[in-house]
C-alpha cells in the first residue's frame, strides 16, 4: 500500500453561501488531480463554517470583551478555566479550548464558529463531489484540538461522512497471538493529522486528498468517537 496526501491549494477565500464542492473539484483540477474511488477528501472546518455563513462579529464592547462572551454563548458547559482560557463542551458533544471559536484565518473583527452539524456538512459535500464524478469516497472535517495528557496539538475529525471512524481490534490478536481486548483505533483522527501534515496552520491551504489507504466504507460521524461521560476518566 502506497499512502499520498496531496496538498489542495488555489482554493479563494470563502464567503458565505459558497459552493465547497465546486472550489474543491476546481483545485483538484489545477492540480491534476481527478478524484477516485476510496479516496478521502480532508477539509479544515474554517472554510466550511464560512460557507455555512457560521462567523460572528466581534463589534460593540472591544474585541477580547465581545470574543469572551461569544465563547460562553457557544459553551453548553464549562468544565474549566485558567486566564482567559475557557475548557468548555459544545453542543456537538466536543470538549476543546474557547468551545472551537477560532479568530486565526478569520477576517479582522470577526471570529469564526464550529459547524452547527459538521457531519451533515460532511455528508452534503460528499454526496455533491460524488454526483459531480461518479466515484465512491469519503469526507473528513478536521479542527486543531489541544490533548489533556499531551503537549501540542493536532488535528482531529469533528465531521465525517462515507467510512467508519473506528478501527475495533476487539477480538484480534497481536503478533505475538494474545487476544486485544479493548483496543479501538481512531482511524479518522489519524487521517485528519496526516492531511495537516500538508495543509499547514499559516499557508492557507484548507483542504487536502488522501490516496491510498485501505478503509472500511460506512455510515460513520465523527461525533460516534466522542467519549461519554460516564467513561472519561479525566472528568
Amino acid at each position: 500500500m502506497t499512502l499520498t496526501i496531496h496538498p489542495l491549494t488555489e482554493i479563494p477565500e470563502v464567503s458565505p453561501g459558497d459552493d465547497l464542492a465546486d472550489l474543491l473539484l476546481a483545485s483538484l483540477a489545477a492540480s491534476d488531480l481527478e478524484l477516485g474511488d476510496g479516496d478521502i477528501v480532508v477539509i479544515t472546518h474554517k472554510i466550511v463554517s464560512k460557507a455555512e455563513g457560521a462567523v460572528v462579529s466581534l463589534d460593540g464592547d472591544d474585541e477580547d470583551t465581545a470574543y469572551r462572551r461569544i465563547v460562553l454563548e457557544q459553551s453548553v458547559e464549562v468544565l474549566r478555566r485558567r486566564g482567559d482560557l475557557v475548557i468548555a463542551r459544545t453542543s456537538h458533544g466536543f470538549i476543546c479550548a474557547n468551545a472551537g471559536v477560532d479568530r486565526s484565518n478569520a477576517a479582522p473583527g470577526t471570529a469564526v464558529l464550529l459547524p452547527q452539524d459538521p457531519d451533515r456538512s460532511a455528508h452534503g459535500i460528499r454526496m455533491a463531489l460524488e454526483a459531480a464524478t461518479g466515484v465512491s469516497i469519503a469526507v473528513v472535517i478536521s479542527d486543531t484540538f489541544g490533548r489533556p495528557f499531551r503537549r501540542g496539538v493536532v488535528d482531529i475529525a469533528i465531521g465525517l461522512a462515507g467510512l467508519e471512524p473506528l478501527l475495533d481490534l476487539k477480538g484480534t490478536t497481536d503478533a505475538s497471538g494474545r487476544m486485544l481486548a479493548a483496543t479501538e483505533i481512531a482511524l479518522v483522527d489519524e487521517i485528519a493529522a496526516a492531511a495537516d501534515l500538508v495543509m499547514g496552520k499559516a499557508d492557507a491551504v484548507p483542504a487536502a486528498l488522501v490516496r491510498g489507504l485501505t478503509m472500511t466504507p460506512g455510515e460513520g460521524r465523527a461525533t460516534d468517537l466522542v467519549r461519554p461521560a460516564s467513561e472519561d476518566l479525566f472528568r
